[in-house]
């Protein structure tokens, strides 16, 4: 996805875009502490990245908007992409809230449908979600991230196998998986700066200066991944949440609402086989002021009306608000593969 957490904010406020957003801390409280986990790129114009110090944002931008990190928002927005996704895939592999991997190879029969269902994704995501996301797509795991990150935003990028090489080689070493700030300088100190420069580089080289991960990085420069997609993603929480056409303070709209999402949470669950011990519902305001609230239950249960009970009750102290509502999710956490026994007195 392309600038997430930032996207999802201007996708619930309009008036964001164009602007610079940075989501991470607010610089006037708590003395500017904590670093920018997103920010977009007009934001980016002022060389603003994620992992900048929140003090350091605010000196190069003081008219950037900064907002508090809302996560139960954007996992809820997460789960239902990644769901989108998996759709589209024999194998799936989600390795962050923000991406996936997709083996499509028994979906398509070459790049060019590859290509196609690409752009079958990007406009569902888009119709749907209303978001932009970048897509690379490579013989390999490697490449295809890549690719992804080769044209952003709202990127689509194939490279094909005999491609590769032509594509990675002029690539700053830090590009690759693993290299961090301290491993690029370190290979730079050594005369290596492009992948180009790696591959030119004998790995036993690689291997006396880096160790084990000298291996890999002799396989990387030669465009090579023999990595498997593979979901390994642990689920921590499943939920929905809807934007209302209009806000709303009708309390049974709302109530109606919640019972739908909670069903739609119920239906993930059992997909999953999973029992959940927490109910969490957010619900977003017409000013955008955004509450979450949660209930931690005695045993696990996999009970659709417990979910609709316990988010009707939660949801109950946002109605009496004389603001109407624009937002509300349902979400359920704390898993267990099996229900809670009773305690019996």
């Amino acid at each position: 996805m392309d600038y997430f957490y930032a996207a999802v904010e201007e996708r619930e406020n309009p008036e964001l875009k164009g602007k610079p957003v940075v989501v991470g801390a607010d610089p006037k409280k708590g003395k500017g502490r904590g670093v920018v986990s997103t920010c977009n790129y007009e934001a980016r114009k002022y060389k603003i990245h994620s992992g900048t110090p929140i003090s350091k944002a605010y000196k190069l931008c003081p008219e950037c908007i900064f907002l508090p990190v809302n996560m139960e928002l954007y996992a809820g927005v997460s789960d239902q992409i990644m769901n989108l996704l998996r759709k589209y895939s024999d194998k799936s592999e989600q390795v962050s809230i923000d991406e996936m991997y997709l083996d499509i190879s028994g979906k398509v029969k070459d790049f060019k449908g590859a290509e196609a269902l690409a752009r079958k994704i990007k406009k569902e995501v888009m119709e749907k979600e209303k978001l932009s996301c970048s897509i690379g797509i490579g013989p390999n795991k490697l490449i295809a991230k890549l690719a992804s990150d080769y044209k952003k935003p709202d990127g689509l990028t194939v490279v094909k196998p005999d491609k590769v090489i032509g594509f990675i080689y002029p690539m700053d070493v830090r590009k690759l998986r693993g290299v961090g700030p301290k491993t690029k300088e370190a290979l730079n100190e050594i005369g290596i700066k492009t992948v180009k420069d790696l591959s030119s580089t004998k790995q036993e080289k690689l291997i006396e200066g880096f160790g084990s991960f000298g291996h890999e990085l002799h396989l990387m420069s030669k465009g090579k991944d023999d990595s498997e997609v593979e979901e390994s993603y642990e689920i921590k929480s499943i939920g929905r949440q809807t934007t209302f056409q209009e806000d709303t303070k009708d309390e049974k709209v709302i109530l109606n609402t919640i019972d739908k999402l909670a069903e739609e949470t119920h239906e993930e669950l059992k997909q999953n086989k999973l029992f959940f011990k927490t109910v969490a519902v957010v619900a977003r305001f017409e000013d955008f002021d955004t509450h979450t609230s949660a209930k931690t239950l005695a045993v696990a249960t996999d009970s659709a009306d417990q979910i609709k009970e316990t988010a009707k009750s939660l949801m109950k102290k946002y109605l009496g608000d004389r603001r109407k509502i624009r937002l509300v999710g349902v979400r359920v956490s704390k898993f267990s593969e099996k229900e809670a026994q009773k305690q019996l007195v």
